[in-house]
């Protein structure tokens, strides 16, 4: 299992969302995230990961579409906690909005 950490924002964030929000970000996560970190292969195109354009290092996931605005969420990977397994920083969550400050 990859390990993690949040920044201050993302946590300031995370509570701005709606319980169903939180879910379906969590859901994500664990379903589909976590298990394309363990093989080591490329992330599933659903997840629509993609480097932020003003921020290098900084990443972008897809954790929401359909109606209203997409759910997003930045991370950056850190320093391995574990050796050979990913440690990922979660920057921000939210919608679109965020990549303004990744």
């Amino acid at each position: 299992m990859p390990t993690f950490e949040t920044c201050p924002r993302f946590t300031t964030d995370l509570q701005h969302l709606t319980p169903a929000q939180r879910r379906r970000f969590r859901r994500v996560v664990l379903d589909a995230f976590v298990p394309d970190l363990r093989t080591d292969r490329k992330f599933r195109p659903g997840l629509r990961i993609k480097g932020v354009r003003c921020a290098p290092g900084v990443y972008e996931l897809t954790w929401s579409m359909g109606t209203g605005p997409a759910g997003r969420a930045t991370f950056e990977y850190g320093a391995e906690v574990r050796p050979g397994t990913p440690h990922v920083i979660w920057r921000r969550i939210g919608t679109h909005q965020i990549l303004t400050g990744p």
